[in-house]
């Protein structure tokens, strides 16, 4: 992709999610101006810039798909991936994802990606191509009043969790890297940093001074999303889900949580929560089992 491309990939996402979701009898993604869907090329050419394959048509000479991607210490991230309605079914998604494993495994590292399971053809897709589903996450959202959650009961670790600062950034990283055996600090220095203005971060300490749990959170019109997220333990989860859940007062956030996290669920369901969709993680090459919550996202995707 290049610089004069960013306006064509923006329209691609926004019209070829919408046109999937719409044709399977599902309301649409995105809504608004087409330019609610920049969000993705602003962030990922922020984090990775030169990292997203487009396929052009020889015919007309617009871009039948795009697939960005994410090079990250231990393995190679993917991220949004898009066909145009006009070319489903042609092979391109195959082509996308083809030159994406051969970048990671130039580097011999494994892809990770997090799917939708309602998109049969793009399971598929990932599982012809060597990824074996590992994890499956509920999505949740809720839609916070302007005052703020008012069912249920604060979670008893809510006076453990604070707002992060860049100070935080080893320990953050450091669970990462013990828990869900991944590194990207790069993706939460940006966070961190916050030029954007999009991100906000929390953190649960724990009595010995470090910490046992973050929550990122994005909010814009193309996506107002909890994630990225990993924590020790379902108690953790649900302090930092309720911090970040007040800091979007007024919206709706959705969420991904493993769906094997029962407590964490119910907790979540007492504050009128609601289930929208189930993801899959997906991994092609070595995988470690993940320990305690992970929270994945879309933005930017690392299972």
């Amino acid at each position: 992709m290049t610089i004069e491309d960013q306006d064509e990939v923006t329209s691609l996402i926004y019209h070829s999610t919408n046109a999937w979701y719409q044709s399977h009898a599902r309301p649409p993604i995105f809504t608004g101006d087409v330019s609610v869907a920049s969000v993705f090329c602003d962030v990922y050419e922020a984090l990775d810039p030169g990292c997203c394959v487009v396929a052009q048509c020889d015919d007309t000479g617009t871009l039948a798909g795009s697939c960005f991607y994410h090079p990250r210490p231990t393995h190679v991230s993917l991220g949004i991936m898009n066909v145009h309605p006009d070319h489903f079914g042609g092979g391109i998604a195959r082509k996308l994802l083809d030159f994406v494993i051969a970048v990671a495994d130039k580097e011999d590292k494994p892809v990770r990606l997090v799917s939708s399971a309602m998109n049969l053809d793009s399971f598929s897709l990932y599982n012809r191509a060597g990824f074996v589903p590992r994890k499956t996450f509920q999505d949740m959202y809720l839609e916070v009043p302007a005052e703020g959650i008012q069912r249920g009961t604060p979670p008893e670790k809510m006076n453990h969790v604070r707002q992060a600062s860049v100070d935080d950034l080893d320990a953050i990283v450091t669970l990462e890297e013990e828990l869900h055996h991944i590194r990207r600090p790069d993706d939460y220095r940006h966070f961190l940093e916050n030029e954007s203005g999009l991100w906000h971060v929390s953190v649960s300490e724990n009595s010995s001074g470090g910490i046992d749990g973050f929550l990122a959170s994005v909010f814009h019109p193309g996506s107002n999303m909890l994630g990225p997220g990993v924590m020790r333990t379902e108690e953790d989860a649900a302090a930092l889900i309720y911090y970040e859940l007040q800091h979007h007062a007024g919206r709706a956030p959705v969420w991904l949580v493993p769906v094997e996290a029962s407590q964490l669920v119910q907790e979540l369901y007492s504050w009128g929560a609601r289930n929208c969709e189930l993801h899959f993680s997906q991994v092609r090459g070595q995988w470690k089992r993940p320990e305690g919550i992970i929270m994945p996202t879309f933005m930017p995707e690392t299972s």
